[in-house]
Formats: C-alpha cells, structure tokens, sequence
C-alpha cells in the first residue's frame, strides 16, 4: 500500500511538473517577442488576454491555463513534500548516512530550491504582470515594466539567480521525471542525463537573453 501511494505520488509529481515544463517553453517564447519592439510585445501581451474571442468572453482561455497552472504547482508542491516526510519516516535519524558524493548538488538542494522559486514566482507575477512591485507602476505597459524591471541592478540579480536555480531543478526533475515515467534505465540513464541538461541549458538561456539584452542597452 504504502509503495502504491508513493508510486501515485511520484507520478503527481512528474505529470505536474510537466505541464509547468511546458508553460515555461510558451512563456520563454512569448518573452522573446520583446526584440520586435514595444508594440509587438504589448500586442502579444494583450492577445493572450483575448485568446478564445469570440466563441468566449475575454481573458476566459488565460484564467483556465492560469488555474491549471495554479493546481499544477499545488500539486505538485504536495507531491514533493509528502514524498520527502515519508521517506524521513521511513530511514530514523539514526540510520541515516548522508552520501554527499552519490547525491548530485540539484538534489541535494532541489526542495529549498523549490522554495524560493515558488516565492520568486508571487514576486516576479507582482512585478510583470500587476506591476504593484514595479518602479514602472500599474498603468505602464508590459513593455515598459520589462525594460523598467531589469534596470534595475537587484531585481535582475534576483531575476538571474532564480533562474540558474529553476534549470538545476529542471535537470533533475526531467531526469527523475523519466524514471518515474519509465522512460529511463540503465542504458539510457546517459542519454536521458544529457537531454536534460541540454534542455535546461537553453531554456534557461532563453530566459536570460531579456535581462541581458536590457542591461546591454539592446532593448530599452
């Protein structure tokens, strides 16, 4: 019983961060639109609130992706603490012997790590997307709070460090994310470790190429 519910929750944990992982591949290629300039960018911006008119009233598609989101990152939030409480129940203190050599560094941090990019994302949605938390205010537009974010010497230390967390998160979790899903063993153990590095590497790269293009006066 307690193998089948650790087995569920595993999978809770994968099939959840896959759909995060695929918001993150949409929301990095929507952040690109930045280099056609402030009305493309603004433009996309509101298309995303409009996606689905006429059939639908407006911003309907935009709330159903954001509470998929919301129950994805619960879920999965859940998944992870639950999984980390029982195996801390299942090896007492005194048996446990940490191998930091076996363990990678992703690993080892991958639930504080969690942490903070749960909190960076309430930040970065009060920044970028309300604007309450952005020197640019609420009423400027979404183009203008970009730029006015990563002109900022702090919030783009915050912005870039989170996001070198989110990839080893994003290693790991891809890697453990097949093995759960039964995509991987011993002989594609390599190829699956790769792929997830490759992966990480640029779409953390993707994201990074705004602050960047910012802060070199690119997009201003």
């Amino acid at each position: 019983m307690a193998k089948t519910n650790s087995v569920f929750k595993k999978v809770v944990m994968a099939v959840s961060g896959i759909i995060m992982v695929l918001f993150l591949i949409a929301h990095m290629i929507g952040n690109l639109h930045i280099f056609q300039g402030a009305e493309s960018f603004n433009e996309y911006s509101h298309w995303l609130r409009r996606l689905g008119e006429p059939a639908l009233p407006p911003r309907t598609l935009l709330t159903t992706i954001e509470i998929v989101l919301l129950v994805s990152v619960i879920a999965h939030i859940w998944a992870a603490v639950s999984l980390w409480r029982q195996a801390k129940r299942a090896r007492p203190q005194a048996y446990v012997t940490k191998k930091s050599v076996a363990q990678s560094y992703a690993s080892r941090t991958l639930r504080w790590g969690g942490v903070i990019i749960a909190g960076f994302i309430v930040y970065h949605i009060l920044d970028l997307t309300f604007g309450v938390a952005n020197v640019a205010g609420t009423e400027a537009t979404p183009y203008d709070r970009t730029v006015a974010s990563f002109q900022n010497p702090i919030a783009t230390a915050v912005y870039v460090i989170t996001l070198i967390l989110l990839g080893m998160h994003l290693r790991h979790g891809i890697w453990s994310a097949m093995q759960t899903l039964g995509q991987s063993n011993r002989r594609r153990e390599r190829t699956v470790n790769a792929f997830a590095i490759v992966f990480s590497t640029l779409l953390i790269a993707g994201y990074l190429v705004v602050p960047a293009a910012v802060v070199f006066g690119l997009v201003d």
